[in-house]
This record gives structure tokens, sequence and C-alpha cells, in this order.
């Protein structure tokens, strides 16, 4: 009967140890799966100005150069009726202008009151939108004499601004486009743009081309073009070769514009003396781009 007993107390001596081990085991990796590296480990990076694109560098050539004012400090762009539409930006010198594609003359103009700094532009039945920066407001503008027909307020801040005929389309710095009711300025959807699952931060001007939205990145020069439906970009167009033409007081890639009626691109950028005519590579232009 001795060692029965003695094995007996071995167990109650050793059971306490064992639990005591094991909850050690337990709150340790408890600790780890929950620590700060792990979580920054498990969330997707943000893709930011600088780092490696995954998706395919679309190649694209340029097709003419035209004027641009210098003084511009573009936030908004497009193109209708023959012309190009631009919002510049900074309080006290911010402004809605038509401009001459050819000669980059400014032939009708209102400025905005110094409070305000003009942000991204669309154009949506007959009136032109111009977001502004900080303000939480939208200015409706009548096209023909930029007359303000009415106003429209949002949270949060204005960047970029187009349209795909049944959503104004915004954008606020962050990785994700909002897409608005044009009548309420309510938001009807969010999409996160991503890059093969990195949130692209900093998206800035848009426009909408055939189907996919291009978008500026702030402090980039390069382009996205989003897929609207899943925020997954389709590809990137580099324009850092276009930089090389312009002096060192050019800021910013920023201002995109598109003429339907004869499928062409303009870019250019904030306090660019030239604005840029591209086309994109025709066998791009079948893979992912609608007509």
């Amino acid at each position: 009967m001795a060692l029965p007993m003695r094995l007996k107390a071995l167990r109650s001596i050793l059971s306490p140890v064992f639990l005591i081990f094991a909850i050690c085991l337990y709150a340790a990796l408890c600790a780890m799966l929950n620590s700060p590296l792990r979580a920054a480990q498990a969330a997707p990076q943000p893709l930011l100005p600088g780092s490696c694109r995954l998706a395919p560098r679309v190649p694209f050539t340029v097709v003419h150069k035209y004027p641009h004012d210098p003084g511009a400090f573009t936030e908004g762009l497009l193109y209708a009726n023959g012309f190009l539409y631009e919002s510049t930006g900074l309080n006290g010198e911010s402004s809605l202008r038509k401009v001459e594609l050819k000669t980059g003359r400014v032939v009708q103009e209102y400025k905005l009151p110094s409070q305000y700094f003009g942000e991204g532009l669309a154009l949506w039945r007959g009136s032109l939108i111009q977001l502004t920066w900080k303000s939480g407001t939208a200015f409706d503008y009548d096209r023909q004499s930029f007359e303000v027909k009415s106003r429209f307020h949002y949270r949060g801040e204005g960047w970029g601004l187009t349209e795909d005929k049944n959503s104004l389309i915004m954008s606020n710095g962050s990785p994700e486009l909002a897409f608005i009711d044009p009548k309420t300025f309510e938001v009807k959807r969010l999409v996160q743009v991503c890059d093969m699952g990195k949130p692209v931060m900093r998206l800035n001007e848009l426009e909408y081309i055939r189907g996919k939205i291009f978008a500026n990145v702030w402090h980039d020069d390069h382009i996205a073009i989003i897929s609207p439906q899943t925020g997954e970009v389709a590809g990137w167009l580099d324009c850092s070769a276009l930089r090389r033409q312009l002096p060192p007081s050019a800021e910013v890639l920023n201002g995109i514009a598109y003429d339907a009626k004869n499928d062409r691109i303009f870019i250019t950028g904030k306090l660019w003396p030239s604005l840029f005519e591209i086309s994109i590579a025709k066998n791009w232009k079948k893979s992912f781009l609608s007509h």
C-alpha cells in the first residue's frame, strides 16, 4: 500500500504546479496574439506616396503640350464643350475658371470669398459643383454665368470630385471614395481603394474615364486607375517623366480632365506652366477601359 500512497501524494504536489504552468503559458500566448506588433502585421499596410506599386504600370505617350497658368494652384479640372473648367485653391486666391485649351487663357473667372479654399470640381447636368477644403461647403454654379445657385454641406474635408452619370464621387485625402447623391449631397456608399490589398492613402483630384476612376495621389507623380465597383487599382500612370519638363517652381501633380467626344486625357499640376494631353496605349485601353 506504500507505493500507491506515495503516488497519490506526488500527484497532489504536482497538480498545482502544472496548473500554474498552464495558466502562465495561456497568458503568454494571449499576450503574443494581442501584441501591437502582431496587430500591425495582421492589418494591411497603407500604400503611401513613394511606396512600391503592385498593380501594373500603364504605358502612355504625350500627344501635345499646352500652356497653363503657372500661377494656378490647380485643385479640380474638367473638360466640356471645347473648354477647360478649373478650380484653384489657397485662401484669398481660390477661383472657378473657364480656360481656352490651346492658349491657356482664362476667359471667365469667379473669385471665391477669402475664407474658402477651392478644391475638386465636377459638371452635373448644367451645373458646376465645386468643393472647398475645410469649410464643409460645396458651391453649385450655373455653368454659363458662374452664378452661385445653391450650396451643399458635408462633413470632413473636400479634396477631389467627379461623376459617373449616377453619382458624384468625392475624395477626402483618405483611401475612401464616397458616392454622393447630387440632389442631397448624402453619401450613398463608400469604396476603399486598395492596390493588391494595400489601402492607397491621400487620394486627391478625380476624373471618371471610360468606366474607371482616375485619381491623383497627393505628393506623388502617379495616377491610380480604379475600379468604381471594388475600389481595386487596375493600373498606374507614372507621370514622373513629365516633371522633368517643368521648372522647380512647379508643385504636385494634380488635375485630370477628359474629352469624351475625342477620347483625350489632359493632366496638369499645381503651379504647372504646362498641361499635357496624353494617350494610353491601345492594347491597355481595350483590356480594362470600357467604351
